[in-house]
């Protein structure tokens, strides 16, 4: 029989468990730049060149070829350029209750609220604008997020260069490890479920014991198929 000192070591050297979810077209059913792109295009507050510019990026998207994903971002945010920091993050915000809230998936906040009672950290990590992904922790329960910081000026208004990188692709999962080491220290956690929609989610997939695929598209259905990863209809 173990003594409770015993008891309470195994518990500390216990790695902490991690949850991951993608927001765009995971956690909502619908693309946040995409909704937004089209609110500011209504409100006229984008440049038609820039808007332009915008849609045939999408169209390179769509035929998956190779794209600047920080250039996109700041197009986008050319909206908002030598605007202060925090008239923005309202106005984001705003947009978050307005548009995104009601398109966040029902599974995915019950599968949020089952991780949290079984005491595990539930991380989103997004591409898209971290106003955003910042309105939909106060709504659902994440325990810590990553995504997409534009950069500010001196004066604490908006530029349209991203700080560092987009949180987009295999950079999801850096930010992630490089969190969780400094957090818990290396090899103190472990991610144990995934979730993600997209192909360029595969290797924050992979990294976990059970990745998810939610509503994939083809390329991301094959690949989980191939590694027999969930499905999930959501």
């Amino acid at each position: 029989r173990w003594g409770k000192r015993e008891m309470e070591e195994t518990v500390q050297n216990k790695p902490v468990e991690i949850a991951v979810f993608d927001f765009d077209g995971t956690s909502i059913s619908g693309n946040s730049p995409v909704i937004l792109v089209r609110y500011l295009q209504r409100k006229k507050m984008l440049k038609k060149r820039v808007l332009t510019k915008i849609i045939f990026w999408g169209l390179r998207y769509k035929l998956r070829l190779p794209q600047n994903e920080s250039w996109v971002r700041g197009a986008v945010f050319s909206a908002f350029e030598g605007k202060p920091k925090e008239e923005v993050d309202q106005f984001l915000e705003s947009f978050y209750d307005e548009h995104l809230e009601k398109i966040f998936r029902a599974k995915a906040d019950a599968e949020i609220q089952h991780h949290l009672s079984c005491g595990r950290e539930v991380w989103v990590v997004s591409a898209t604008f971290e106003p955003l992904i910042c309105q939909a922790m106060k709504k659902h329960g994440f325990t810590h997020q990553f995504s997409t910081r534009m950069a500010t000026d001196d004066q604490g208004c908006y530029t349209c260069q991203v700080e560092g990188l987009p949180v987009e692709g295999e950079e999801k999962l850096v930010r992630i490890t490089e969190y969780a080491n400094e957090k818990y220290g290396e090899g103190n956690w472990v991610i144990t479920h995934a979730y993600g929609d997209h192909h360029s989610d595969r290797a924050m997939l992979r990294a976990a014991l059970r990745p998810c695929a939610v509503t994939p598209d083809n390329p991301l259905r094959r690949t989980a198929k191939e590694n027999g990863w969930d499905i999930l209809s959501w």
